[in-house]
């Protein structure tokens, strides 16, 4: 979809980009607050709606394949209607979606507004860093975007902390209804701030490649999503599923290919740097999330943490982020594929060495891991973010900003789905491997150095041993995704050299 964005008038002075950039970020920092808020709240929604495991992580599974589908829209949204109009609209659904979150009285009804959620705060990130990158002239633009983003960070530090203390005082339902204050506060912003130079006009959407992408999107997140539950293609509606998203991928493809004005131009990925810098956006949109996705039952449920400290131990990877961000304030004049590396290096580290926790995992282990991933991701999103827009026409900014956000919004969604699909069928697994020892004819319970506290001549003493069995290979599950999460971390560190890179960008 080839589309010439409206133009928002740069600022004249320093006080005015000041107020630019906090508002934008404030704006884009709403996006990033519900997804850490909604992730310390899972175990207690969890509760009150009777969801497994792998129906509760739709809440934030749907947010964020909803955002996925609407971001290649936004460049569509800013021909028709400005980026100005773009931002107060989607700002202000997002608030009350967010509000209809926190008064949901059903599973369903809570996923349903997230999606709304997602939809509405689909355009806030990519016009932002639009509205950001056409402010500013090339030589200021990698030290905004790592002020920008730093601002942005902040959301996942406090939004952890307070959603977690809300959660547990108030309930889950105040962790959305804190978000909403600033969601007016950066409305009002954007309304006093933000002017656009040109007038919208008339663009035509091209509607056979929005649709066929939407489906295929939705359908294979919905495939990933009870593919577990449903015993994957074993199941006729798992099948129809991955039929329905292979349909619409091909129909997608084709017409793309072949249309004059495609939905989305895969002429963008002539450019070698931004055709690698969308490989690397996936990969990191893959890694961002799932760890916040993956602690908070993990803790609570095998460790008893009260979300409280939950929250508190997330934030740390909030720090993590903002210390990194803040280094690249200064490093971000340097080679960025050299702290590319280091960024996905150290999240491959983090990766691995949770994967070799046991049960007794303590405070202190979830927050010095999380907050090296945290560094990881602050690390690793301003040099790809440069990478990616180095070469790239500055007219295809507007519409390479949306494939850039739609793929790393699809590689979260996708990359939770897998993950928690590891979790529960290693966790089953193990179950049912480890119960074949647990039998009063095992020689090792005739001596109480083995037996310990279990008593199997009892039902009470064989319960009790079997919610030990399930609560072990419920961690080893856990395990087993983060090990998968630090391989991948790592195997992507030798594309990042295939970069062409000559400094003087």
């Amino acid at each position: 979809m080839s589309v010439t964005p409206s133009v928002v008038a740069p600022p004249q002075t320093t006080l005015a980009q000041a107020l630019l950039v906090g508002t934008l970020t404030m704006s884009t920092m709403l996006y990033a607050m519900t997804v850490t808020i909604a992730n310390v709240a899972l175990p207690k929604m969890q509760g009150e709606f009777g969801a497994t495991q792998d129906q509760i992580a739709w809440v934030v599974t749907f947010n964020i394949v909803a955002t996925a589908v609407m971001t290649p829209l936004t460049g569509w949204l800013i021909a028709r209607l400005g980026q100005r109009k773009v931002m107060m609209y989607s700002v202000a659904g997002f608030a009350i979606s967010t509000m209809l979150c926190g008064m949901a009285s059903s599973l369903t009804e809570i996923v349903i507004y997230r999606v709304f959620q997602g939809l509405c705060g689909a355009p806030m990130v990519p016009t932002s860093q639009s509205i950001v990158l056409q402010a500013f002239t090339k030589d200021k633009q990698a030290s905004v975007m790592s002020i920008f983003g730093m601002g942005v960070v902040m959301g996942p530090i406090i939004a952890p902390t307070l959603g977690g203390y809300l959660s547990e005082e108030y309930g889950w339902r105040w962790v959305f209804f804190m978000i909403v204050p600033c969601a007016v506060v950066a409305f009002v912003g954007i309304l006093m701030i933000v002017r656009d130079l040109a007038t919208p006009g008339r663009i035509r959407l091209d509607w056979t490649g929005f649709i066929s992408l939407s489906v295929a999107v939705a359908a294979t997140q919905l495939m990933l999503d009870r593919g577990e539950r449903e015993d994957w293609f074993e199941s006729i509606e798992i099948m129809l599923e991955f039929g329905l998203a292979a349909l619409a991928f091909y129909i997608f493809i084709v017409h793309s290919l072949t249309s004059n004005k495609p939905f989305l131009n895969f002429k963008l990925f002539r450019d070698r740097n931004y055709a690698f810098g969308m490989l690397f956006i996936l990969i990191f949109g893959m890694l961002n999330f799932t760890p916040m996705v993956l602690f908070p039952p993990m803790l609570q449920h095998l460790r008893g943490f009260p979300d409280t400290d939950i929250g508190w131990l997330l934030a740390t990877r909030g720090v993590g982020t903002l210390i990194a961000f803040t280094a690249m304030v200064w490093l971000s004049k340097y080679d960025p594929r050299l702290w590319m590396t280091i960024g996905f290096l150290v999240q491959g580290i983090a990766g691995l060495y949770i994967a070799g926790f046991n049960i007794n995992l303590t405070a202190f282990d979830v927050a010095w891991t999380s907050m090296l991933q945290g560094f990881g991701v602050g690390m690793t999103w301003v040099p790809t973010t440069q990478i990616a827009f180095a070469t790239l026409d500055p007219r295809d900014a507007g519409e390479g900003s949306a494939v850039f956000h739609l793929i790393r919004n699809f590689g979260s969604s996708l990359f939770i789905s897998i993950s928690i699909a590891v979790v529960i069928r290693t966790s089953n697994i193990n179950y049912s491997d480890m119960t074949t020892h647990a039998s009063p004819f095992n020689e090792n319970f005739q001596y109480p150095s083995s037996a310990g506290a279990w008593n199997l001549d009892s039902l009470q003493g064989v319960a009790a041993f079997a919610g030990e069995i399930g609560r072990q290979s419920s961690m080893i599950g856990y395990l087993n995704a983060f090990w998968l999460f630090g391989v991948v971390s790592l195997a992507v560190i030798p594309f990042l050299w295939m970069v062409r890179w000559d400094g003087n960008r």
